[in-house]
């Protein structure tokens, strides 16, 4: 199997190829202001099958002289994800050829990939580039002691990954992070989430990070919150205002958590609301 085969998109002198570490599953117990029954009819209707599996989408950016991946995927904690490695490889991408990684946030199913099965770093030459508020909430032992005991390991994670990249982490607030690459504030999931907005050539594309978790459930009802949200209603409106922001710009979008197609639209339905639209032509 040739890269050709892995969802790609071109921005300008950009390519932008979506490659997957797998799926993790979350019980629709962790949404807010929704049913589960009525999760799982949403999800039935969209067909998929396996209601509760939750994609883990990395980016891997080609131009301009650099290799560039965002986010490393969960590198199999807790059983996720753990297929970035050979799905890199499937891209003709060996692990020394990545320069820079750029984090949307810290949470393990986003970094559990940097650090090996030995221990050691898994990107030997690249830097590590995340929001500063991303790297000081999950170095305060105050947050790790306030922390409820099922998300305590999160820090650990955290901690063990950014450890490892200390000589390489470099840290930024807004504004460009690499050649053609911003930085956007997109605030409620963690302290520090971040997408990036890649522009070449006239062209743009958005890496929206965990802004939806079920696509299929939180585009059309964007109330719906996950308890990975650190402020759920803040994340709630982060996510309306990128939406509204998304499906009148006709903004392709990449996600974390959409399919393994990796790129979508967001199309405003006739009632007001929103959906999915494929990325194969921009909606109307």
């Amino acid at each position: 199997m040739s890269s050709l085969a892995l969802p790609s998109q071109s921005v300008g002198d950009l390519t932008i190829t979506a490659i997957s570490d797998g799926y993790l599953h979350a019980s629709f117990d962790f949404l807010a202001n929704i049913y589960p029954a009525d999760a799982a009819r949403m999800q039935q209707n969209a067909g998929i099958t396996d209601h509760t599996s939750v994609h883990i989408n990395c980016y891997l950016v080609r131009g301009n002289g650099r290799t560039v991946l965002i986010d490393a995927g969960a590198g199999g904690f807790k059983q996720w994800g753990g297929r970035l490695r050979a799905n890199l490889l499937l891209a003709g991408v060996i692990p020394s050829a990545i320069d820079a990684i750029l984090l949307t946030h810290a949470h393990p199913d986003h970094v559990g990939g940097l650090i090996d099965a030995s221990g050691e770093t898994a990107f030997p030459k690249a830097e590590l580039f995340a929001h500063h508020r991303e790297v000081a909430f999950w170095q305060d032992d105050g947050n790790l002691s306030r922390a409820p005991e099922r998300a305590r390991g999160n820090f650990l994670v955290a901690r063990q990954a950014f450890d490892g990249y200390r000589d390489r982490l470099r840290t930024f607030d807004t504004g460009e992070v690499l050649p053609g690459m911003m930085a956007v504030p997109l605030p409620g999931h963690t302290a520090g989430h971040t997408g990036y907005r890649l522009e070449s050539g006239g062209q743009n594309l958005l890496v929206w990070g965990d802004i939806v978790h079920f696509p299929e459930i939180q585009i059309p009802r964007p109330e719906v919150s996950i308890a990975f949200d650190q402020d759920a209603q803040l994340a709630a409106t982060t996510r309306t205002g990128l939406l509204d922001l998304a499906s009148s710009d006709r903004l392709l979008i990449a996600g974390m958590h959409l399919s393994e197609s990796g790129f979508a639209y967001v199309a405003r339905r006739t009632d007001g609301g929103y959906r999915m639209a494929s990325a194969g032509r921009a909606p109307a």
